[in-house]
């Protein structure tokens, strides 16, 4: 049974993140993000854009719910090329997200499901 739908969207300023580059401030993305987020995102020659699109989607995540939960709570993954929410604090609900970059941008929304 479904109790709630929420939706939440977000942007990003991609030179947000290219100013902090991650050699200088590891601790600042260890809070925001997880090792494997880390991981991800660091294989990437335009590794800024990535970081600044998974920022987007937990900000927008953060937006479609009812709950209190901090970034470390919320992990991102790509399944079968889609970007995929696992969080961890919960497991009532289903999660929608779109997201895209282009230029200084990257923008992501979601939709959540509270599954009773």
């Amino acid at each position: 049974m479904i109790e709630q739908f929420g939706i939440g969207i977000d942007i990003c300023n991609i030179e947000k993140f290219k100013k902090k580059s991650f050699k200088d401030n590891e601790r600042f993305y260890k809070k925001i993000f997880s090792i494997s987020e880390i991981n991800y995102c660091i294989k990437f020659k335009n590794y800024h854009e990535k970081f600044a699109a998974k920022f987007a989607i937990k900000e927008a995540l953060i937006k479609s719910i009812n709950e209190k939960v901090n970034f470390q709570d919320i992990q991102t993954t790509y399944l079968n090329s889609k970007p995929k929410i696992i969080l961890k604090s919960s497991k009532k609900y289903n999660f929608l997200i779109s997201l895209s970059h282009e230029k200084d941008y990257a923008v992501a929304v979601v939709i959540s499901e509270k599954i009773k």
